[in-house]
């Protein structure tokens, strides 16, 4: 089928030509939205978000992105001092994971959930009422007392906010309790009606507090007067009959991903369309979202938008995936490392019934999970507990990894294990299409697990979702949000009694494997009972792996009736694991140019890892979500000797300007310092620590140490460390830093900031640790993203020409989950072999010559500096986004602001265009001569805050064009 024939269909038209539900608001809300039916007798409809992991499985960077970003306006919204002092509560059970994410986001606020569970001995803080909700009841639960007492900002988070009663009732009672002025109400999408749009405002000025409201899109839902009445003989009919009535004949409501060629209508009828109660629902892809194309004859192991098609007998009907080759008892669960498939290590609960010989085989994984950290934030989750999360996400995905080993297709002629109960894994290439299913409320360990995988490469495609209570009817419709459905019994002893539960969009969705997690207290014999979730899912996916994060109880709460075997019981703290010691600092000549006293490197040493790769594949993999851009290293730039001219004459010109903002920059930090200690702390315990982020920082640092040793005869510890965007600095380098110096006294170094990202990756970063000053001191501060700097012109600073061979030939630094275990460092390199070219020390040397002719006027530019109001303006920040949506590129991590970033661009990257101030002189030279070597394009401009503004090809594919229509080179 030609791409032009194919189906684009928004995924709510199926409900909207049967009921007339129409979503009218922002553009991008049908990409965010589609529709369902669901038996309630308070609402007929489902919006069902694409993007939210709950009945659609989609990437877990796009879920765990969604919440974030909304963090980040939240916390731009409060500022940092009332974003320190906030709250963030989510919504049990379809926000728990966003609210987390949202809290992520945020960085610095300890997060608590609603919960639908009952705990012994856990006081409430509060309950509210969901009145749409089929199960309405929300529980307050944390574990501080204190926790909702303060008087800070409270974000509340919910997937929708449709009629805003939920956030009205929270508020109302968390108010009686502990008045506070400020709350921010934050949802994916805004569905308030008009006459809704008012109580909000009302409200506020009835508690006399201020509510803000942060959304991804807004709109509303047009509802026909008649629509619950229609709804329910729908879904009666679709049930009873296995048939649902066909919609007056016309085309399908257009929209922006609303439209598709061929018939009007599809309406859903037969055996497929009868799944809405089926215990062995229909094998069809999961539910499309709009603006994805349906194939209905996709080719074997083809990918498809949210699912690929299987050939029949891949989960057909009267395959061994169907109901024919449905199991029949308690699956058999092997533990990996304890016994494999087969083997004494089966899991067999205890006082519960034993494994049927002829069952499913089932992998139990150990993540490993570390001691002490809540499975979510039903108690409450703190910034520290995130950190601890943080550093053993890479572990415990790694083991996951491995127990998915058994999942990957054969290759060509390679035998194929047999599972029981289930068809062998389907012919395809690569690692295994793998979902990551979630339980319930227990929504954020499972997509932090799925994240890391995802960006591990431990899968050839990962996607996410979770069980839940919600009953919504199935049918097999492109145009209709929820396709298959699981049902099974609950498996947790809810205190509202038995019932069922349900997983949407999982049979037919064409996953090779199924990672199932759920907390301990959901690990009972029903989990493993014939009709169970395990048995569900082993009838639909080949192989299922199964992952239990043991259940947080907090002191004092009653211990759970059941432990599965082997397990510690829920409430059980054992004494904390001595942690293995960490190595000292790497030091030159061993590891690095640099003499042995300038810096150390608290980095292991992958030399001897081939770790570089060709820019175009590493542009590709990064921007396609196949790869971070810390997984691999670009290969080495080797300048020509004219670049090479460039460097020195510029250096040579520059020097002086540069001794002059290192002198400044540091004397900022020697006269500020003693302000970050308690008072009566001895005046030799004040000396600043300088940890540089590797590896812009680096110089800076050496340089920053020089300026003090020479005017002030200070001689300060310098280090380097790793700090990734995305995944935060080197848990395992604070830690070494804490055991052996004040975190107050650690001042973090980097060269110059372009629009912010690390700056704000600190701050999230450090939430988790004690004492460190989340603060930047930077030569160049541009983008106005930090309080201490040198200067905020945007000159270059000719470490920036070069890689390695100006920083003491070490790489930048690499972050993989294969090479860096829990208790390791970051890994980088250091190109011994590049000797010959190295000029590290040149560029140092030539600098310090002119620290004394520049001693006066860095005294005064240090006197003007500390008067002045240097409070960050973020001013990079707006610019860049306003470049990003004028050259519709979308992304601003595809935008590099200043000379520093577009030189990387360059040497890195796959540039698509440079942006030049207009006028700009010899800082910009380097920059036009890289930019003729590779055939890209420099545009001047007039209204840049920066002398120059590096773009990166957006959605980047080999062979992908610049502006000039020319292919990118690369060299």
């Amino acid at each position: 089928m030609r791409e032009e024939d194919e189906e684009v269909v928004w995924s709510g038209s199926w409900v909207s030509q049967r009921l007339g539900v129409e979503l009218v608001g922002d553009d991008g809300l049908k990409e965010l939205l589609g529709l369902a039916l669901r038996r309630n007798p308070k609402r007929a409809h489902l919006l069902v978000s694409h993007v939210l992991g709950k009945h659609v499985p989609q990437k877990p960077s796009v879920v765990y992105g969604h919440g974030y970003r909304l963090g980040l306006r939240v916390r731009d919204i409060l500022g940092r001092d009332e974003a320190a002092r906030a709250v963030v509560l989510g919504y049990a059970e379809t926000a728990t994971g966003l609210g987390h994410s949202v809290a992520d986001g945020l960085a610095v606020a300890p997060y608590l959930h609603s919960t639908r569970r009952p705990v012994d001995g856990v006081g409430r803080a509060g309950g509210f009422e969901e009145s749409h909700s089929h199960a309405t009841s929300h529980l307050l639960l944390p574990e501080d007392p204190e926790l909702l007492a303060g008087e800070g900002p409270l974000v509340l988070v919910d997937d929708e906010f449709s009629t805003g009663n939920t956030v009205l009732n929270t508020i109302r009672d968390l108010h009686t309790r502990h008045p506070r002025g400020r709350y921010v109400v934050v949802a994916l999408v805004d569905m308030r009606s008009a006459e809704d749009l008012g109580r909000l405002d009302g409200f506020a000025r009835e508690i006399g507090a201020r509510i803000d409201l942060v959304a991804h899109a807004g709109g509303t839902v047009s509802l026909p007067e008649d629509v619950l009445e229609k709804g329910r003989a729908l879904v009666a009919a679709h049930e009873t009959e296995g048939t649902a009535p066909a919609p007056a004949a016309g085309p399908v409501p257009a929209g922006p991903a609303a439209r598709r060629t061929g018939a009007a209508t599809v309406p859903g009828t037969g055996p497929a369309a009868a799944a809405g109660t089926s215990r062995a629902a229909t094998y069809r892809p999961s539910g499309c979202p709009s603006g994805t194309r349906h194939t209905p004859h996709r080719a074997e192991g083809a990918e498809g938008a949210e699912g690929a098609e299987g050939a029949e007998g891949e989960g057909g009907p009267g395959s061994a995936h169907g109901p024919t080759g449905a199991v029949g008892a308690v699956g058999t669960v092997g533990t990996v490392g304890e016994g494999g498939p087969g083997s004494d290590g089966a899991y067999s609960p205890a006082g519960r019934a034993p494994h049927a010989p002829n069952a499913p085989h089932v992998v139990r994984v150990d993540l490993g999970w570390p001691t002490g950290v809540p499975d979510g934030g039903r108690h409450g989750f703190t910034p520290a507990h995130r950190a601890e999360l943080e550093a053993a996400l890479p572990s415990m995905a790694h083991r996951v990894a491995e127990a998915l080993a058994g999942s990957r297709p054969a290759k060509s002629g390679e035998a194929r294990p047999e599972t029981a109960g289930a068809a062998a894994a389907p012919e395809t290439n690569g690692s295994p299409r793998v979902l990551v299913l979630g339980f319930e409320e227990l929504m954020y360990a499972p997509l932090r697990l799925a994240l890391e995988l995802e960006r591990s490469g431990g899968a050839r495609e990962v996607r996410y979702s979770t069980t839940t209570r919600s009953p919504v009817l199935a049918v097999d419709d492109p145009g209709y949000a929820i396709r298959t459905r699981l049902v099974f019994p609950a498996h947790d002893e809810p205190a509202d009694g038995p019932g069922e539960r349900y997983a949407y969009n999982v049979a037919g969705g064409g996953f090779d494997a199924v990672v199932a997690v759920v907390d301990s207290a959901a690990d009972t014999a029903a989990l493993h009972a014939p009709d169970g979730l395990l048995a569900q899912l082993a009838a639909h996916v080949p192989h299922v792996v199964l992952a239990v994060v043991p259940s947080y109880l907090p002191a004092g709460s009653a211990p759970a009736d059941c432990v599965p075997a082997g397990s510690a019981p829920a409430d059980y703290v054992p004494a904390p694991e001595t942690e293995p010691m960490l190595p000292e600092p790497l030091r030159g000549p061993d590891f690095s140019s640099y003499a042995p006293d300038e810096v150390g490197w608290l980095l292991q040493d992958l030399s001897d890892v081939e770790l570089e790769a060709p820019t175009e594949e590493r542009e590709e993999a990064i921007q396609s979500g196949g790869a971070h851009y810390a997984e691999s290293l670009p290969v080495e730039y080797q300048p020509s000797d004219a670049y090479q001219a460039l460097f020195h004459a510029a250096l040579e010109t520059s020097a002086a300007r540069i001794a002059r903002a290192v002198g400044a920059v540091t004397d900022i930090v020697l006269a500020e310092h003693p302000q970050r200690h308690r008072p009566g702390t001895p005046p030799h315990e004040r000396r600043p620590v300088l940890v540089s982020l590797a590896r812009a920082g680096t110089p800076v640092g050496v340089l920053m140490r020089r300026w003090a040793r020479r005017r002030h005869g200070l001689d300060l510890p310098h280090y380097a460390v790793s700090i990734v965007r995305g995944r935060g600095i080197d848990a395992n380098a604070l830690r070494w830093l804490a055991a052996h110096h004040d975190p107050a006294d650690v001042v973090f170094v980097d060269g110059w900031t372009g629009k912010g990202a690390i700056t704000r990756e600190l701050t999230a970063a450090l939430g988790g640790f004690d004492g460190f000053v989340p603060e930047i001191a930077v030569l160049a501060d541009p983008g106005g993203c930090v309080r201490t700097y040198g200067t905020r012109e945007d000159f270059l600073i000719p470490s920036a020409c070069l890689n390695s061979t100006v920083s003491g030939l070490v790489s930048r630094t690499v972050l993989r989950t294969d090479l860096v275990g829990p208790h390791d460092f970051h890994g980088a390199k250091y190109y011994r072999e590049l000797s010959a070219a190295d000029v590290s020390g040149r560029f140092l040397d030539t600098v310090e010559a002119c620290f004394d002719e520049v001693a006066g006027a860095v005294d005064a530019e240090v006197k003007n500096l500390l008067a002045a109001d240097r409070a960050p303006t973020w001013a990079g920040w707006a610019a860049v986004e306003r470049i990003s949506e004028d050259y519709g590129i979308h992304d601003v991590n595809l935008v590099k602001p200043g000379v520093g970033e577009t030189t990387r661009v360059l040497l890195r990257r796959v540039p698509w265009r440079i942006l030049a101030r207009r006028g700009t002189g010899a800082d910009l030279d380097h920059v036009r001569l890289l930019a003729e070597q590779r055939g890209v394009p420099v545009e001047e401009a007039d209204d840049l805050p920066y002398s120059c503004v590096g773009l990166i090809h957006p959605r980047f594919t080999r062979g992908a064009t610049g502006a000039d229509g020319k292919a990118v080179a690369t060299q």
